[in-house]
This record gives structure tokens, C-alpha cells and sequence, in this order.
């Protein structure tokens, strides 16, 4: 299939523009990546922001810059090291993303060589370690100096730290005179899990992959630090050499393995494209199994001769390429699903996976979304990944893009064990076993159990005290976590009654590490700050389901106090005028309006409202503003079209003036302003003797005419 052109439309001026633009942001990643050990984008986008510069390069070669991109590898070596001139230069790979992309490269050498297409023509295919590279200098057999890739040219003097990994062998038997051995400096799963284990228990910020860590570790001043660490090395490549190691590519690391070097198991031998990308598949099907990380395949011409005679560009090898992995997709397998239970009751299935490197993020949970994403169909009951269901023990592909949560996106049947089991969701609740009910239309299977339920205690006492809600100082989920567990808080009041329960200090606390008689007083202090809360925020921290901060400030406007607001909601049980009244509020649908009145109508939750309110001074929600206008105070509905304002400008406009706007006419509205197309609202209002106006009259009524 041919390919378009990504920048066929791109006009010069944009194109200079734009290179200087992805100058200065592929420069900064380079830097971050490199140089600090500390990366700000994703693999991914750094792939695209460098195939974007090539591309435009490629259209208008005259506008190729000074400092493109195309022409650096890696980064200018950090101060802090000694500086070491590699002999021979450390160039990066060419990328590939695709299978295409390795039928040009194959093509590219054959014509670049004068090949027949049908000329045999051999190739090594080995995984890509992600790690750090490094240059090994023996002499005479010694181990003399070794130097991270940094700009290609020159790197950093990193000898002392690299005399520290067991991989690297300090000696050589039967080597050329001066040798130059390249390879990775890399860290296993396991290694790099136990390293932010140490990290977290000492208070050190934890790495986020195994690469940084990796990198990080090699590149300390402090060589007793790099010893502490769990580094490894795979050697793959030479540079500088007295006498050659071999003939071939695989000649040569086979002889670097008999020198005593760490080479990697899974370098083969390929004849052509399609034994290239069958033995890419084979080793991306690996890939969560090696236990460290790779992020693609590298294939290099096997015969050193014709890798001599293709020779270089400026900055990649012609003989080489390097068929990358999708960034944000990774094969592992599902360990285990557990049942989570949020504050609304949902039960929320997770996936527990062995873990996974995904666009640069160690990856063990994902999540699975309900009970119908795990059986293979969506909620309207159609098919989805083929209609294949999940199981534990399962192969199973997982995503990520950016910061979205992973999600499992397929599953390899071919792998499936043979005593895996079809996953029953429960039916009762994990935490309380109350029934778990889903009600019609509902994705979500919930627990009935409420506030007996510890998750959802836990979980609404979080939501209460995090902002927007009461967002009380030094009470945060960890510490509500600690509180409930040890029976200190059971429910929203108890928070109020900690003080009165235990006493000025409270001596429990007191005891307890991190906390003393000034914080345990402080916390007390914070608490009552909150006592005086308004109606808004007092409502959205109930924890309601669908009552979001939006709507409870919707709400709290149109009720005032909470006296009312409580007394409203119980006659809505009823249906009726309070039930109409609640409907009309301009925001408030069905769903949220059910959900409010039923939290009301359980007299368990009802109850447990009260006592949270008993310890409050609630206050009363901000009046809407008044004028001497004569819509200050009256409901008012808009419904049809407006020709001379947007809907929104009209509810803004009203609700300035002091009016209430709502959504649906009630024997409570006062004025219905009705443009064409005025359909049931115009006639209820008819029916119940509303006051109706056209937009002109609307208008001249306050004045804008």
C-alpha cells in the first residue's frame, strides 16, 4: 500500500517554522533523555517528532538547519565526568516502525550493494535492550576505560562505575591487542522492583522504569553507589579493534561470548524480510517473560565485508535498522482479576499483570471496566475483541496512551491454558456481601450495602474530606485509611466527635509515628475550621452518585438553606410539586434527581446525614443577585429558539438580573419565554396559567429592547 505524504500541503515558510520548532523540542527531549536520565515525552512522540523533522526535511532539503535533529546522537556529555573521545564513533540506528519499513531496508542495501532481489543475502535479527550504552577499552587484555555514547563523539569517563558490574569482565584471555567492546547497561524486573522497594523504605523518590534506572545508576560520581546497584551488560558490538573478531556479525558476538562477555540468547540468523519479521514476532511475543526490558529488534548484514562497503551516514549505519515495538502496546500475562468497590458501590473488575514496560511505564494493573468488557461483548451486547472473553492465566495485549489508565485491548487464544476458567462476576459484594445488583441499562453491577459496606464507608469518607468537598488539613485518604481501620471513624459525624471522644492530644495518636500532641491538636484545630461549610460544598461531600460539584451548587442555589433543601427532598419521595420543582432546576435531569432523593429516602444514609449536619453551621447558599428588575426573584423558563441571544446568554443575562432559571415549567414558574418552536413547555404553561412572552418581550421586560 503506498504511503501519503505527510507534508504534501506544507507550505515553505510553515516548514521553516516548523523545524525550528521541532529543533528546539527534539533538542530538549534529547537532553532530558540522554543527559538527565529524566524523560519528558513518551518513546512515541519522540519517534514522531523525529520522523516529522525527517519528513520535512525530506521535502525541502534546502531548509535542513545547522542543528537538525537528523544529525545528533544523543547528547553532549554531563559535567561532572571527565570526557572520553571514542576512537571510533557511537552512532545511533536508523528506526523502523513497521513491516514495510524493514522491506525498504532490505531493499535499500540490495540496491545500494547491487543485489538481486533473489540474491541470498544474510542478516542477525537480536532484541533491542533498553538501557544505556557503553564503550568497553581493553588493552593488552585490561579493562583501561569506559565511556557512556554520549554525543557520538565524546562521552563520559564512567570506568570506575563500570568496573563495578559483574557482567563486565575485568580481564580478557586471547583478545586482539586493543579492543573495543559496546553493549547495554541494563536492569532486570526483578532487580529494578527490589531498587524502588529500598527507594520508597528510605524516603527516595522510586524510579519510574528500568531504563532510568539503569542510567542513573551507571552515570553516579559516587562509584560505591553504581555497586550498590543491580546493573547488567549485553554486549552486541565493538568499535575500535586491532585484528578482526570474525568474518560475520554472528562470528563476532560468538567470539565476544567466548571472551566471557554477556551476549544476548535470542540473536538469529535470518535469511531475507520474512524470517526477519517472523523472529521479531517471536521475540515481541517474549517480550513480558525476558525480565528486562527491550523496546524492538535490531537487524544488521551479517557479513562484515558488505558492512564495510555500505558503510555510514552522518549519524546511523546504512547496514543496520531498528524495528521498534508500538510504544504503548506490550504482551504479559494476566496474573489474577480483582473486585474493587468505589464509593458509589460500583464493583470495578482490575487486572493484575505481570508486569510490563508500556511507552516507558512498568505496567501490573490494568483495568477491565465491568463484567461485559470481560466477556467479550459491549453493553448493548455486541461483540468486542472478536467476542473473545478474558481468563486468568491469559496472554493478553495491554495499552497505554499518555496517562490513561492501561486497558487489556486483546487476548491470544493460541496461548490460553487449558484449565483456564470463563471469570463469573460476582453477584454480592467482596467487602460486605450484600447483594450486587445492575439495574437496567446500568453497565455497572453496585453494592446494595451502603453504608455497611467498609469500601464504600472508606470511600465516602476520602470523597468528604478531599477539596471541593471539606478539604480539611492534614486529613487525607491515608489518614482517613488509618482512622477507620483502627475504629476511630466509622462515618462522616465521627469526624466532628474526634476531639470531644478522645480528649485535647488524644493520646492514640500521639503515640503514633509522625504524630505528635501539636499535630494531633492541629488536625483537632482544622477540623473545626470546617464546621461552618456551605450548603454547595456540604452536598457534594456527601458522596451522592451523579451529584458532581456542578450540580450541587445548582441545587444549593435554588433550595437556599439546608432546612430546605432536606425538607424538598423528602416530600419528592412522593413524586408530586417537590419532585416537578426539583426537575425544573436548569441542569438537573432524571437520573441525577433520582439518585438525590434516594440517597435522602434511605433512612440509614438519612440518618447518618443528620448527625453530620447536627455538628455543622451549614450556610446558606449565596442569593441570586438582586436588582430593581422585574424578573429579580421569579423562575423563569426559556424554551424554543432564540433569534437574538444564545440560550446561554439568555440564562447568564436572567440569572444577573436576580432571576432562577429553570429547565422545565412547574406550577412554580413565573414567566415562560417562549421562541418558535415552542412545543409541550408552551403548552403546559397554558395549562397551569403560566405567564408566557415571546424574545421581544423578554427583552424589553429587562430593558434590552
Amino acid at each position: 500500500m503506498a504511503r501519503t505524504d505527510p507534508v504534501k500541503d506544507l507550505s515553505e515558510t510553515a516548514a521553516r517554522d516548523e523545524l525550528a520548532d521541532l529543533a528546539v523540542r527534539l533538542g530538549r527531549a534529547n537532553l532530558a533523555y540522554h543527559g538527565q536520565d529524566a524523560p519528558e515525552i513518551s518513546d512515541a512522540e519522540y519517534d514522531a517528532l523525529k520522523q516529522r523533522n525527517a519528513a520535512i526535511e525530506a521535502r525541502f532539503p534546502h531548509l535542513k538547519r545547522a542543528d537538525s535533529p537528523s544529525d545528533v546522537v544523543g547528547s553532549s556529555p554531563a559535567d561532572g565526568f571527565a570526557k572520553i573521545r571514542h576512537a571510533v564513533r557511537m552512532l545511533s540506528l536508523a528506526n523502523g516502525f513497521d513491516a514495510e519499513d524493514l522491506r525498504e531496508f532490505d531493499t535499500r542495501v540490495r540496491r545500494y550493494l547491487g543485489l538481486a532481489d533473489d540474491a541470498p543475502l544474510g542478516f542477525t535479527a537480536e532484541p533491542k535492550i533498553d538501557g544505556l550504552s557503553l564503550s568497553l577499552r581493553y588493552e593488552d587484555g585490561g579493562l583501561v576505560q569506559a565511556a557512556t555514547r554520549g554525543d557520538g563523539e565524546t562521552g563520559e569517563n564512567v570506568t570506575a562505575n563500570a568496573r563495578t558490574i559483574a557482567d563486565i569482565p575485568q580481564r580478557l584471555s586471547g583478545a586482539p591487542a586493543v579492543l573495543e567492546v559496546r553493549g547495554e547497561v541494563y536492569m532486570s524486573h526483578a532487580d529494578f522492583t527490589a531498587l524502588n522497594a529500598r527507594q520508597t523504605a528510605a524516603g527516595e523518590k522510586p524510579f519510574a522504569n528500568p531504563r532510568n534506572a539503569a542510567a542513573g545508576s551507571l552515570r553516579q560520581l559516587d562509584a560505591e553507589i553504581t555497586r550498590a546497584r543491580p546493573l547488567r551488560f549485553f554486549a552486541y558490538a565493538w568499535g575500535e579493534v586491532t585484528e578482526p573478531l570474525a568474518d560475520t556479525q554472528k562470528r563476532a558476538i560468538d567470539r565476544l561470548a567466548a571472551l566471557g562477555f554477556q551476549t544476548n540468547p535470542l540473536t538469529r540468523l535470518c535469511d531475507g524480510p520474512e524470517e526477519m519479521l517472523a523472529h521479531y514476532a517471536a521475540i515481541e511475543a517474549q517480550r513480558a517473560t525476558l525480565g528486562y526490558d527491550i523496546d524492538g529488534v535490531v537487524y544488521k548484514v551479517n557479513d562484515l565485508a558488505l558492512q564495510a562497503r555500505l558503510g555510514f551516514r552522518s549519524t546511523t549505519p546504512r547496514w543496520a535498522l531498528a524495528h521498534k515495538f508500538a510504544a504503548e502496546l506490550a504482551w504479559t500475562w494476566l496474573e489474577a482479576i480483582d473486585i474493587q468497590v468505589g464509593r458509589t458501590g460500583a464493583l470495578s473488575p482490575v487486572a493484575r499483570l505481570h508486569p510490563v514496560t508500556v511507552g516507558g511505564v512498568v505496567v501490573s494493573n490494568a483495568t477491565l471496566h465491568n463484567e461485559d468488557y470481560i466477556a467479550g461483548r459491549d453493553a448493548k451486547g455486541n461483540p468486542i475483541r472478536g467476542g473473545k472473553d478474558i481468563r486468568v492465566g491469559d496472554w493478553v495485549q495491554v495499552y497505554r496512551a499518555g496517562d490513561v489508565i492501561p486497558k487489556i485491548a486483546d487476548v491470544d487464544l493460541d496461548k490460553r491454558p487449558e484449565t483456564a476458567q470463563k471469570f463469573d462476576f460476582p453477584t454480592t459484594c467482596p467487602e460486605c456481601g450484600s447483594d450486587a445488583i445492575r439495574e437496567e441499562g446500568d453497565a455497572i453491577r453496585r453494592c446494595s450495602g451502603g453504608l455497611i459496606c467498609p469500601a464504600q464507608a472508606v470511600e465516602k469518607l476520602k470523597h468528604l474530606v478531599a477539596r471541593g468537598a471539606f478539604d480539611i488539613e492534614g486529613l487525607g485518604a491515608k489518614q482517613v485509611e488509618q482512622f477507620y481501620r483502627d475504629g476511630w471513624i466509622r462515618e462522616p459525624a465521627d469526624i466532628f466527635t474526634l476531639r470531644a471522644r478522645f480528649g485535647s492530644g488524644m493520646q492514640q495518636l500521639k503515640n503514633r509515628e509522625g504524630w505528635g500532641e501539636l499535630s494531633a491538636n492541629n488536625l483537632f484545630d482544622a477540623i473545626d475550621e470546617k464546621r461552618k461549610i456551605p450548603l454547595s460544598r456540604l452536598l457534594f461531600g456527601l458522596g451522592i452518585r451523579h451529584v458532581g460539584e456542578s450540580a450541587s451548587a445548582l441545587i444549593a442555589n435554588h433550595y437556599g438553606d439546608w432546612d430546605a433543601l432536606a425538607s424538598a427532598m423528602a416530600a419528592a419521595q412522593d413524586g408530586g410539586e417537590a419532585w416537578e420543582e426539583l426537575l425544573a432546576i436548569d441542569g438537573v435531569g432524571q437520573v441525577l434527581a433520582t439518585s438525590l432523593v434516594t440517597a435522602f429516602g434511605q433512612a440509614a444514609e438519612r440518618a447518618s446525614i443528620d448527625r453530620l449536619v447536627a455538628q455543622l453551621s451549614v450556610q446558606k447558599a449565596d442569593p441570586p443577585a438582586q436588582s430593581d428588575s422585574p424578573v429579580a426573584g421569579k423562575i423563569v423558563v426559556f424554551t424554543g429558539t432564540l433569534e437574538k441571544m444564545t440560550r446561554a446568554e439568555a440564562k447568564a443575562r436572567a440569572e444577573s438580573l436576580g432571576a432562577k432559571v429553570a429547565g422545565s415549567v412547574s406550577a412554580k414558574t413565573d414567566l415562560l419565554v417562549a421562541g418558535p418552536g415552542a412545543g409541550s413547555k408552551a403548552k403546559k404553561a397554558a395549562d397551569l396559567g403560566v405567564e408566557t412572552i415571546d424574545e421581544d418581550g423578554w427583552l424589553a421586560l429587562i430593558g434590552a429592547g
